[in-house]
């Protein structure tokens, strides 16, 4: 399921990113089959950073491709995943809903700790919610959990 800049673009505006973010769901004994797809796929990939990231809290696993400057974050997950049907380039797939785009996205501004860095998650979630129809009752109960209830508000949003 894809996230991250080209949910964003999917939901609001396009932008460009030099990666592409996606959550799978998986579980230990999937690893071995994720790391195997991956090398078929020529990314570089570190057995021991996976493990690491699926024992983390944070869950990210970060590679890089073997043939150009791109990379690609896998947001290891392990309840099912709340996603929309949607198509890339005319092909179906799927995103992250985007509420749950939006969530994801104040938890790594409140996160983030070079405030500068996080403008275009802030943009990204304003075009979003012109552009998308999404329950906000969701994202405040929500956001009001996650203690992220004060970055969504200072963004100027109803």
């Amino acid at each position: 399921m894809f996230t991250g800049a080209l949910a964003a673009s999917y939901y609001g505006i396009p932008r460009t990113t030099m990666d592409i973010d996606i959550v799978v769901k998986i579980t230990r004994e999937d690893l071995q089959t994720l790391m195997i797809a991956l090398r078929k796929a020529e990314v570089q990939i570190n057995a021991q950073r996976i493990n690491n990231a699926f024992n983390s809290d944070f869950r990210v696993i970060t590679l890089k491709d073997k043939k150009s400057p791109f990379t690609l974050d896998i947001i290891l997950y392990d309840r099912k995943l709340k996603k929309k049907v949607g198509t890339i380039l005319g092909l179906p797939t799927f995103y992250q809903t985007p509420e749950e785009l939006i969530l994801s996205k104040l938890r790594m501004i409140k996160a983030t700790f070079l405030k500068e860095r996080t403008q275009k998650d802030k943009d990204d979630i304003r075009a979003i919610l012109r552009y998308t129809a999404v329950n906000m009752k969701t994202i405040k109960r929500r956001a009001k959990k996650e203690k992220t209830l004060f970055i969504f508000e200072e963004l100027g949003i109803q």
